[in-house]
């Protein structure tokens, strides 16, 4: 049986390498998209929000715990995932989420 303390070790590892593979390819520095308060600027929110959705999808993280390591509200978890797949209609930004989602899913694991 898994370790509680172990799990969330292992969530939080994964949250700050999403929250840095997002930053990296979106240029935003990341120690705005890792502030932990409400509102600022929308394109680090944006950011953000990309972080949730790889570690959601590209670590299989359930939006639970995914809310957990980001420090965020489950129902924000799921709206940041639900803005970004319905942004992935755009090819560009498909194309780069899928790339990221590469990235991360080669990562070993913590």
């Amino acid at each position: 049986m898994t370790n509680p303390a172990e799990t969330v070790n292992e969530d939080m590892a994964r949250a700050k390498l999403a929250l840095a593979a997002a930053a990296y390819a979106f240029g935003a520095p990341l120690e705005a998209v890792a502030v932990e308060r409400r509102g600022g600027r929308r394109d680090v929110t944006r950011v953000r929000q990309v972080a949730m959705y790889l570690a959601h999808v590209g670590f299989g993280m359930n939006l639970a715990r995914v809310a957990m390591a980001f420090g965020r509200d489950r129902s924000t978890a799921a709206y940041a995932c639900h803005r970004i797949e319905d942004a992935r209609d755009d090819p560009a930004l498909d194309a780069q989420l899928d790339a990221l989602e590469d990235c991360l899913r080669a990562a070993p694991a913590p």
